[in-house]
């Protein structure tokens, strides 16, 4: 089923109308009604009753969104969310290693204990404590250094405002924060593919998959590093978006061909 994102976004948000200077396209965008005038909304098309919500020259109407410009903001915002969970994530994680870090004879202990309990109870599934990799994996984490957890700790703490930054920065649709979102992505996926030759899991197989579509799909999309066109194809169009640019070259054109 086709997304109808203007009507979509349009029956959240309300329609926006606007009333042009310019005769000729002030006739084409108002209809007389029973019910008083009604205005055709720049997104949608439809007629909506009621004053403009603006007026001036055609040159200064506001850029609206539609159609593929509105899917791609979707995309973008999914993104963002998925940037924003991800970084908070981080920021505990962040925070579990520094406490860790504060408290690591204690967090010793404590598990030393714990698999002293669990250690016969294992032993009767047949399954050997001394022997298992998640077992060692946290052992070995406590012959690590003060000095050496405080660094993983800054660390995280570094990737988790770069995910924020991009969270917050693709949710308001700004350019810096799509390249930013590229560059940190894929800076990141030799990581990820090596990851997957030292063990594969299909949380992992799934992360490294989302990642590379999102590289692609905003690197293409929004037209990146000088692909599709570059900044300026962009630009041109988003201009060509809005349904009062579409509605002046249509009055040019008229004019044009009656010449």
């Amino acid at each position: 089923m086709k997304i109808d994102w203007d009507r979509r976004t349009c029956a959240r948000r309300g329609h926006i109308t606007y009333l042009p200077h310019e005769e000729h396209l002030r006739d084409k965008l108002r209809a007389a009604t029973a019910l008083g005038e009604a205005w055709r909304c720049l997104r949608c098309g439809d007629f909506a009753l009621g004053d403009p919500h603006g007026s001036g020259p055609a040159a200064d109407a506001p850029l609206v969104p539609r159609g593929k410009v509105l899917r791609d903001l979707f995309v973008l915002r999914f993104l963002a969310v998925e940037r924003a969970v991800r970084g908070v994530f981080i920021v505990l994680a962040a925070v579990g290693v520094w406490q860790f870090s504060n408290r690591k004879d204690a967090v010793r202990r404590f598990f030393d204990e714990y698999i002293a309990v669990l250690r016969p109870v294992a032993r009767h599934f047949h399954y050997d404590l001394d022997h298992s990799p998640v077992v060692g994996t946290i052992q070995k984490t406590f012959g690590y250094r003060h000095s050496t957890l405080l660094l993983v700790a800054a660390l995280l703490l570094a990737y988790a405002l770069v995910e924020i930054i991009e969270g917050v920065g693709l949710w308001r649709a700004k350019r810096w924060a799509e390249y930013l979102t590229v560059v940190a992505t894929a800076a990141f996926l030799p990581l990820e593919i090596y990851e997957l030759t030292e063990k594969v899991s299909w949380l992992k197989i799934a992360t490294l998959v989302i990642n590379i579509l999102a590289v692609l799909y905003i690197a293409l999309t929004k037209r990146l590093f000088g692909l599709r066109g570059g900044r300026a194809a962009f630009d041109e169009e988003r201009h060509s978006a809005s349904l009062l640019e579409v509605e002046t070259s249509a009055g040019v054109a008229a004019t044009a061909h009656n010449g």
